[in-house]
């Protein structure tokens, strides 16, 4: 019995890579896990930000701010179930959505008056900023003991 040795080249990544560079595998990963762009402005008295997040709503939303950034992030999930008497037979399909955006905020944001809203599939979150007398703290005086 001759043992033989299969080259190398038939179990090569080309086969998995070419698959996973298919443009249908590509088009479908990007469905499932896209993050909405978003669009920063800025005028003289605050940053507007605004994603589009079509089909959404504010339930469907979450926006916090842990210290100094700002969270946005989205968990929606679809259900559908469909029954056949005649046939004997059942399909639910189930789908879920998400994402997850983190910025960091500037330093003269006024994070107590940030507000956010969502209209016509858009959200819109505005940061006011604060006056540059709000902005400049005052030095904080220690005692020494």
């Amino acid at each position: 019995m001759l043992l033989s040795r299969r080259p190398q080249e038939m179990f090569s990544t080309t086969l998995f890579d070419n698959f996973l560079n298919d443009d249908w595998v590509k088009s479908f990963y990007k469905r499932v896990v896209a993050t909405p762009s978003i669009n920063v402005i800025e005028t003289a008295n605050e940053y507007d930000m605004e994603m589009a997040v079509p089909g959404l709503t504010k339930e469907d939303l979450n926006v916090q701010i842990d210290e100094n950034c700002l969270n946005i992030s989205m968990e929606k999930k679809n259900e559908t179930e469909e029954k056949c008497e005649k046939k004997n037979y059942l399909r639910r399909e189930f789908s879920m959505q998400q994402f997850f955006r983190s910025f960091e905020l500037p330093e003269n944001v006024d994070k107590e008056k940030i507000t956010a809203k969502v209209e016509h599939g858009i959200l819109k979150i505005v940061l006011p900023k604060m006056s540059h007398a709000e902005h400049k703290q005052k030095p904080k005086e220690i005692t020494v003991g």
